[in-house]
């Protein structure tokens, strides 16, 4: 076991031989829109995050599925469907699963992956002088409040489905040109959360730039409108010893700052020399910013 429980990573790593290594993590959640079938493939690929979060490629999935017994089968199915296709996109197959009776619907994975030694990617080893790039828009979590309330326009609602469906495939394959070996992925617990998590097992300090944070449509008019789920708190009550913001970021902002994310980008510490490589290959990302000597703190200026 290269990667365990003794450090809260993505996932575990297993070796096999002197080149090769097992990826396998686990992930579901209930619905977080009401299209069934984009629910399916937001949790798939939600799952399938952590594998390229830890520098593999997915290989094999199983289902994990808890369902009312008394529910329409057809959402079921679409649900399915939607996490067998984008299991598929990400070249991996579903060989069957598991399921429970259970008043709420909930659905995910469980992935197994391939990695190279040389390739694994963990939170533990940014150093200072690291670029933080961060892969996809913030926002869903205030995005999918809003839905459930019932606030959210229709055309923020499908730009947020479109991140969150989105694979982070191509993401890490940047990281990996770009010669990345500390990166994670931005989910439950915001980017505040999963950041002090690299500082902390590294042994740095994170400044980001909140000014070059970059949201999904709509994220900052729903979170002034008290859209913000219940999850922000329990962050902010676990992480905020380890973070410091300054003056000009308002109580709202650092709210919003504080709130899970689903399927969200991978947060990478990038050598400076390679920022222009990571960029270059994946445009839709952007430095966020910087790696300092510390002790796992996070400053947000």
């Amino acid at each position: 076991m290269l990667v365990g429980l003794a450090s809260a990573d993505d996932a575990a790593v297993y070796r096999l031989d002197d080149k090769r290594a097992l990826v396998i993590t686990t992930d579901f959640f209930p619905p977080v829109v009401d299209n069934p079938y984009d629910f399916g493939a937001i949790a798939a690929a939600n799952a399938l995050s952590d594998v390229y979060a830890m520098g593999g490629r997915p290989l094999i999935a199983v289902n994990l599925v808890a369902f009312p017994s008394d529910f329409n089968l057809d959402y079921l199915r679409e649900i399915l469907r939607g996490g067998a296709e984008k299991t598929a996109e990400a070249g991996a197959v579903i060989a069957g699963g598991h399921s429970v009776s259970d008043k709420e619907p909930k659905y995910g994975l469980s992935v197994t992956g391939m990695v190279d030694l040389a390739r694994i990617k963990t939170k533990s080893k940014s150093k200072p002088g690291d670029m933080l790039i961060l892969t996809k828009p913030l926002g869903t979590g205030i995005i999918t409040t809003a839905l459930k309330s019932g606030q959210a326009d229709d055309d923020h609602v499908a730009e947020a489905v479109r991140s969150m469906k989105l694979l982070n495939h191509e993401a890490a394959e940047a990281a990996d040109a770009a010669g990345v070996i500390s990166m994670t992925d931005v989910t439950g617990f915001g980017l505040l959360g999963h950041a002090h998590e690299m500082a902390h097992l590294s042994g740095v300090d994170l400044k980001i730039f909140s000014q070059d944070l970059y949201w999904l449509p709509g994220t900052r008019r729903y979170g002034l409108a008290g859209e913000i789920p219940g999850g922000m708190h329990n962050n902010k009550h676990y992480f905020s010893p380890w973070v410091s913001f300054g003056k000009r970021i308002s109580d709202v902002d650092q709210d919003i700052l504080w709130t899970p994310e689903t399927s969200g980008g991978l947060l990478a510490a990038v050598p400076p020399d390679s920022t222009g490589t990571f960029l270059e290959l994946y445009p839709a990302a952007t430095i966020i910013g910087e790696v300092e000597p510390g002790d796992g703190h996070i400053h947000v200026e």
